[in-house]
């Protein structure tokens, strides 16, 4: 018969083998979230992308058909959302418009295609409803399947669209949108540095060209309204640029574990006061319900959609005051959410031209693009409060990622430069730790003599710690000085996309999510066990248990954080071990 703490240990040890496994068939059932089949079919085009017309469906514009889609709630602004302007009096004119029931959904979609970019526009109204990440693959088990980032069909809607409205505006309502021209239904960027795509269309005596300009390697679309005005009265009207969605989560390819951090998704802006602001799903909700109206006038500013990794964003022009809104709207397929902008109301004179313009963002958040883009579209890229730390951090995490060509090497070179930089302070820290590691012994001499007098106890222990010059807290500080750093970067792991999918080495193929095998999370605790081991355990009996448990509470933990942020704190842990064990030496030689 075995000892009973032999039994005790050989009970844990089958435990644990046994979480581990389990843990193992968690992963491997559940890790990854199945992967949509959209990729082969075309995104769906409607009247207002609400009910939905899919290409290649029938539409006979039968009166019962045309009122079920006509019912639904006009999704683009009112002439109230036009920015203000100077010396320009809006009239109430009635337009006439090509009414998109009667429009075949038949070639309406224009498909380009980039080095970046995979997009589709559908010719009523001149909308973005489907945009493709070719460099981003949905998830590392399907390399050949770029991530959605806009899409409008199967049960989501994440469109971007744009018009001109007011008086003489081609985009009054949704069921009254211009059905453009073009001259081929697919365009690709090939080996040139820019590709224009152009869309154009009459209306009211006037020609009305859409431009969508495309540059290589970028995410930005350059949007140009240009009119010809050949009428004999004046052309009046406003841009509007906005981002319609639903507020479903988007499929990322993978699922993150339950109790960890949710990334923001919802929409955000900028204004003179604040540079970076969340508009919440919920909080557009509560407007509509109390009756209010959110909207902003800036100067230039921007308004995006944002999701984990991935924005997508109208940027106004610097040199006008453009009004911001959100609303809601409902649909068929549920609520709707809109955020947008719009532009001052211009007006051009009989035989003159005139031109509106925008810009439109939509990939990844990568912050030398962003704040290249718009002033503050970087803060997107959202560090929370520890963001002061979690800068810089990133800015040496890249330069080292640049150096050495991988970002595992880099977060190890990060680890090393941060831990030289606070040696001084942790010194100080492991030699109390030492010292106290020295008179252990005639510690617990004192706590045997006075363990039945706990008040007693507790004299002797502050008598002798001021005899000896010690300081029972300054073990701490070696723990408490990278918390900071640690908190910064997880949320640098946790929120760059420049991270996401980045290998290091062996299994570890993405440092952005857990490691699959748990490897480096149990050799994480095994570190943090040997480590308490260098040290004296504290006086408290209470104490010192809860010293023993942290090592398996750590461990189960970081079981589901990035793999980045382990590694991070186990390279953390081992220089740790080698600077206690090095200063341990020291005072065992002057001893």
């Amino acid at each position: 018969m075995l000892p009973a703490e032999v039994q005790r240990i050989l009970l844990l040890i089958g435990l644990a083998a046994t979480a581990y496994l389990m843990m193992l068939a968690w992963t491997e059932d559940y890790g990854q979230s199945e992967v949509s089949e959209t990729y082969n079919q075309a995104p769906v085009v409607g009247t207002n992308d609400n009910g939905g017309l899919s290409v290649g469906g029938s539409f006979d514009g039968s009166p019962d058909e045309t009122a079920s889609i006509l019912a639904i709630e006009s999704d683009l602004p009112d002439d109230s959302l036009i920015a203000p302007a100077n010396n320009i009096v809006q009239d109430s004119v009635n337009q006439t418009a090509l009414n998109a029931s009667t429009a075949s959904p038949v070639d309406r979609l224009v498909h380009i295609k980039t080095d970046v970019l995979d997009l589709w526009i559908d010719r009523l109204g001149g909308d973005i409803v489907r945009i493709q990440l070719p460099k981003y693959p949905i998830n590392l088990e399907n390399p050949d399947l770029p991530y959605v980032l806009l899409d409008n069909g199967n049960g989501f809607t994440y469109v971007a669209q744009s018009g001109l409205f007011g008086r003489d505006g081609t985009d009054r309502t949704s069921a009254t949108r211009p059905l453009y021209d073009v001259s081929a239904n697919e365009y690709s960027l090939g080996g040139a540095e820019k590709l224009v795509v152009e869309l154009s269309t009459q209306h009211k005596g006037v020609g009305v060209r859409k431009i969508f300009e495309f540059v290589r390697d970028s995410y930005v679309v350059d949007l140009k309204y240009k009119i010809s005005n050949s009428s004999n009265q004046s052309f009046r009207a406003s841009l509007f640029a906005q981002i319609k969605r639903d507020s479903s989560e988007p499929n990322s390819g993978t699922s993150s574990f339950a109790l960890g951090p949710k990334p923001y998704l919802g929409p955000a802006y900028t204004t003179a006061e604040s540079r970076y602001e969340k508009l919440p799903f919920d909080d557009i909700d509560d407007l509509v319900e109390e009756g209010q109206k959110f909207q902003e006038d800036v100067q230039g500013g921007w308004i995006a959609m944002l999701e984990h990794y991935f924005l997508s964003a109208w940027v106004g022009d610097v040199n006008e005051t453009n009004r911001y809104f959100a609303k809601k709207a409902s649909s068929q397929r549920g609520p709707l959410y809109i955020v947008g902008y719009s532009g001052p109301l211009k007006e051009i004179a009989p035989g003159q031209e005139g031109e509106f313009s925008a810009r439109f963002y939509s990939g990844p958040k990568i912050q030398s693009r962003l704040s290249a883009i718009s002033e503050n579209l970087n803060l997107t890229v959202d560090y929370g409060f520890l963001w002061w730390i979690a800068v810089p951090l990133f800015e040496m995490l890249d330069w080292f990622e640049r150096q050495l060509g991988n970002w595992g090497l880099a977060i190890i070179a990060l680890t090393v430069l941060v831990k030289a930089i606070l040696y001084p302070l942790s010194a100080a820290g492991f030699r109390s730790m030492g010292k106290l590691r020295k008179v252990a012994p005639k510690m617990k001499k004192i706590q045997e003599r006075y363990k039945d007098d706990r008040q007693k106890l507790s004299q002797e222990m502050m008598s002798f710690y001021k005899k000896e010059g010690v300081n029972p807290m300054g073990g701490c500080l070696p723990m408490l000085l990278p918390m900071p750093i640690f908190l910064a970067l997880y949320w640098v792991l946790f929120e760059s996309v420049e991270l996401r999918q980045a290998p290091f080495f062996l299994w570890i193929d993405d440092l952005a999510i857990m490691d699959p095998y748990f490897i480096l999370p149990l050799l994480m605790g095994a570190s943090m066990w040997f480590m308490q081991t260098l040290n004296p355990p504290p006086a408290d009996p209470m104490q010192a248990k809860m010293m023993k448990i942290m090592p398996v509470m750590f461990t189960v933990m970081f079981l589901f954080f990035p793999a980045g942020l382990v590694l991070y704190w186990l390279v953390n842990n081992i220089l740790g071990i080698a600077q206690q064990w090095y200063i341990n030496h020291q005072i065992d030689n002057a001893a």
